[in-house]
């Protein structure tokens, strides 16, 4: 599991209050298929590794976070439901289809600047059936993209995130 602080301007997104503000979420990953899978008998049985994303909520502490989401982990892997927020994201338990996973998350800038952890995090896949291949400890690169989405203020986030963030600059001569 991968947890990402998120370089939220937490103090202007609590100075936003009430304002209405839209995360987007996108983790995007290769499933490596089965080598030895012959047809779909298993939803397990063809992707290497189903990877999940969830985000902090107001109420949780980073410790609460992490131990909610090894608990969903588990969950999924036995066929249980998961305790994940998904009230208010439009696409909730629906976005855990192929390798793709996309979701919006619509609230308050107040509620939204006490979310900046992401976890990225496995399920279950034939590398765990397979423990001959070694592809349990074998890295899964994958790509999350996290954008924030505000109606026009006077208050500037983006460099807010840029400062914390620190993207150098180039300078050609």
């Amino acid at each position: 599991m991968h947890l990402h602080a998120l370089p939220w301007p937490e103090e202007i997104l609590n100075d936003l209050g009430a304002t209405p503000v839209e995360m987007k979420v996108t983790l995007s990953y290769f499933i490596e298929p089965n080598p030895g899978s012959r047809g779909g008998t298993s939803r397990y049985r063809y992707a290497s590794h189903q990877l999940r994303f969830d985000v902090k909520t107001p109420p949780e502490n980073d410790t609460q976070f992490r131990k909610r989401i090894n608990k969903a982990a588990r969950d999924q892997e036995e066929g249980k439901t998961s305790e994940s927020d998904t009230k208010d994201w439009l696409l909730g338990t629906l976005r855990d289809r192929g390798s793709i996973h996309s979701d919006r998350w619509t609230g308050t800038a107040a509620d939204l600047a006490s979310r900046g952890l992401v976890a990225v995090y496995p399920v279950i896949g034939w590398w765990r059936e397979r423990h001959q291949l070694g592809k349990w400890n074998k890295k899964a690169r994958y790509s999350l993209i996290v954008t924030i989405k505000t109606p026009e203020t006077a208050m500037d986030i983006y460099t807010a995130v840029e400062n914390k963030v620190k993207i150098p600059i180039k300078v050609e001569i």
